[in-house]
């Protein structure tokens, strides 16, 4: 699958009681429209260097026109059509348009090996301008932390009070920690960009059609999955050889936690979940990798990899890595989300043809115990500089995007996507095509949107995926979206999730970083993975674990604790 598609695939890849008071002193849209002059001063009050809110209330469009700056960090694979750029495309027109607003670029980069946050650190410590509004994905969130303690980016909290509807409002409720790394001393300093709920959560998918050649049934238990991968290797249906089956596609070339290939689970059958924090018995927050049940995973995987039930090269595998056996047809298990049967998966008859992916639940270790890693519901911010003189004018954007994109009712006008001919097409009949035969190319316009994917409500996906999967037509843009685009297991394997949802354990800490994680992390993080490594591929006995374990603890790792107990105890 081209990498374009790739990338369409990938996408499907508050602190509460401050948000409770917030939530019961507005009426979203009504107050978004509120030309009230004492509520204005309040909201220019909250926002240093602004012009007065009322000179520059909110409305639905502006007349004159309003202006204010951004940055891009430009997705290498992200396309172009019809001569345009990310400065000048069919979303900044229509934001011209249909609001009256003129996004202005300052620069744009192509984003590849942090290229984007980079220029971003570069422009604040050269002081440069800086965007007045500016969207920073998960991957760059130190830079996201940094610029919130620069000062020159605004306390949004009482302007999204203010200005945003009842539809974002009520979409940030559903997990009000989403804040939390984004605020300093009660102020939200930045919007949380949302993420659909399971996301980034996992199962595994396996061949069916081998199982059903060896008579055997999906794997329960860490016992039976390693029968299966015995038989997978050693007896495989399509009579591969044993040298030329990978029986579980895993990596861990940068992380043990992550997206596709994900060998957390594994440790999960013994307790625990590494590289994030989690909940220990006293209700303290406990860093997963330090934990006794690491020992008998690594443990684990030692064995597995001294079998080939694992790739001999699982050290350096990254994601995309694993999915080539699984799309070549040599491997037997691939952990990864729901959407999966769409990419990667759907590829894999074309190297063999009668192969048939399956999603199945994670199987239970020798105590009963199922832990995956679970999806937050943010995955960047969005800043609103001090200096912008319309903050309010973000919100007419936001606000419209959703109200009208994140879940429209059937008939409404983004119903079917933001823009024909882009990111969709409908037929003579008006029923909408696959995104492959677009004339002229799919494009994945909503990366052309000021927020990465316009707009999202974490629950709405999964909501369309189960009336998919219960045989209800498909009636609005995103079951629409799923029916036309996805493989046709998803809402299945939604369902076997969901089975699972309370196996779901999200990183708890979700403050911005330490002070001590800023100056011990990357030390912590590189002796964890070169010694579990070390343990792994046998070049260090088992016991090297209680060593590592110690000087994580010297090393930073006690005072990182201390600090992040301190802030979880601030928000619980």
């Amino acid at each position: 699958m081209s990498a374009m598609k790739r990338k369409r695939w990938l996408p499907l890849l508050c602190m509460s009681m401050l948000l409770a008071g917030s939530l019961a002193g507005c009426s979203g849209n009504n107050a978004a429209n509120s030309k009230d002059t004492a509520g204005d001063k309040a909201a220019g009050e909250a926002t240093a260097n602004t012009a007065s809110n009322s000179e520059n209330a909110y409305k639905d469009k502006y007349d004159p026109e309003v202006t204010f700056t951004t940055a891009w960090g430009v997705d290498p694979e992200l396309k172009f059509k019809n001569g345009e750029s990310i400065e000048n495309n069919v979303a900044t027109k229509w934001a011209k348009e249909k609001f009256g607003i003129n996004i202005k670029s300052l620069w744009s980069i192509t984003d590849t090996n942090g290229a984007f946050g980079t220029k971003l650190r570069l422009s604040m410590s050269s002081g440069q301008d800086m965007p007045d509004v500016v969207t920073i994905g998960t991957a760059d969130n130190t830079i996201a932390q940094d610029l919130i303690d620069s000062g020159m980016y605004a306390d949004v909290g009482t302007l999204f009070d203010k200005y945003a509807s009842d539809t974002w409002k009520e979409a940030i409720a559903q997990d009000p920690n989403v804040w939390n790394q984004y605020s300093r001393d009660g102020k939200r300093m930045g919007l949380p960009v949302l993420d659909y709920a399971y996301n980034h959560d996992y199962i595994l998918w396996i061949r069916q059609d081998w199982l059903d050649k060896l008579n055997m049934q999906a794997p329960k238990t860490i016992d039976e999955l390693e029968k299966v991968m015995d038989a997978f290797k050693n007896q495989n249906p399509d009579g591969l050889a044993p040298d030329k089956v990978t029986p579980l596609s895993i990596g861990f070339k940068t992380t043990m936690n992550t997206w596709m290939g994900d060998p957390s689970w594994i440790f999960g059958a013994y307790g625990t979940l590494p590289q994030q924090w989690n909940l220990d018995a006293d209700g303290k927050l406990e860093y997963g990798s330090v934990n006794a049940g690491m020992k008998q995973g690594l443990e684990k995987l030692k064995e597995w990899l001294a079998k080939g039930y694992i790739p001999q090269e699982a050290a350096l595998w990254d994601e995309n890595k694993t999915a080539e056996p699984a799309v070549a047809g040599t491997a037997g298990i691939l952990p990864g989300p729901y959407w999966m049967s769409g990419w990667p998966l759907q590829d894999t008859v074309k190297n063999s043809p009668d192969a048939v992916w399956a999603p199945i639940e994670i199987p239970a270790g020798p105590d009963g115990k199922v832990m995956r890693h679970g999806t937050q519901f943010t995955n960047g911010v969005t800043l609103i500089s001090t200096k912008m003189k319309n903050p309010e004018a973000f919100f007419t954007y936001q606000n419209y995007l959703f109200d009208n994109f994140a879940n429209p009712t059937p008939g409404s006008e983004l119903d079917n996507g933001l823009f024909a001919g882009y990111d969709y097409e409908l037929d003579a009949n008006g029923k909408m095509i696959e995104n492959d035969k677009i004339a002229g190319g799919y494009v994945n316009s909503v990366r052309y949107m000021l927020v990465r994917d316009g707009a999202r409500i974490p629950d709405a996906q999964m909501k369309a995926l189960l009336n998919l999967a219960d045989g209800a037509e498909p009636t609005t843009r995103l079951e629409k979206d799923v029916a036309v685009n996805y493989g046709k297991d998803t809402p299945a394997a939604a369902k076997v999730l969901l089975a699972q949802e309370d196996k779901s354990f999200k990183n708890m800490f979700t403050g911005p970083t330490t002070e001590t994680m800023k100056s011990k992390m990357d030390y912590l993080n590189k002796i964890e993975n070169q010694t579990f490594n070390e343990i792994i591929y046998g070049n260090k006995p088992l016991d090297a674990f209680d060593s590592f374990v110690a000087t994580w603890k010297s090393g930073g790792g006690d005072q990182i604790t201390k600090e992040v107990n301190e802030w979880y105890d601030s928000v619980k």
